[in-house]
């Protein structure tokens, strides 16, 4: 979704140098969501969800002090609720990136409920923050992959 300033309208030409009145944004606005579709909608919001969820783990490095292991809990429901539309979006294979984050995060998760030590961002097992949701699988390893930071079974 890309974000269009609001002080501009649709095309880029300038209010003449003054404010937009609220009618104005409003245009731009509607403008703007015309050529949004909902698929794109839900698949940024599942990625943002996983990402603050792994935030709530403690999993990114500083984020120790942010962990909430009940906020990371509804943020694994809601994606876990959320991936069937994913999955049915941008077709399975695209969408495997965020059910890889989603299971490593569950894993993390489950360690942390049953006292394990608290998961760190340099464990093998810790989830890596989705890149993005349109990154094109098979062409060899994704980034997180690439990166070090995804835990493959028997890798």
């Amino acid at each position: 979704m890309s974000a269009q300033d609001p002080t501009q309208p649709p095309g880029g030409r300038p209010y003449g140098g003054r404010e937009p009145t609220e009618e104005e944004m409003r245009a731009a606005l509607e403008e703007e969501l015309k050529r949004v579709r909902v698929e794109q909608v839900v698949t940024e919001a599942t990625v943002s969800i996983l990402n603050v969820a792994v935030l709530r783990a403690g999993l990114v490095p500083g984020s120790e002090g942010e962990r909430d292991l009940d906020q990371t809990r509804m943020g694994i429901e809601a994606v876990r609720a959320l991936l069937p539309l994913v999955e049915q979006a941008l077709g399975a294979e695209q969408a495997r990136p965020i059910r890889d984050a989603l299971s490593q995060l569950q894993m993390a998760y489950a360690q942390a409920v049953q006292g394990g030590a608290p998961p760190s961002a340099d464990a093998p097992d810790a989830p890596p923050a989705p890149e993005a949701a349109s990154d094109q699988p098979g062409e060899g390893p994704g980034p997180a992959q690439r990166s070090g930071r995804l835990w493959v079974p028997g890798q």
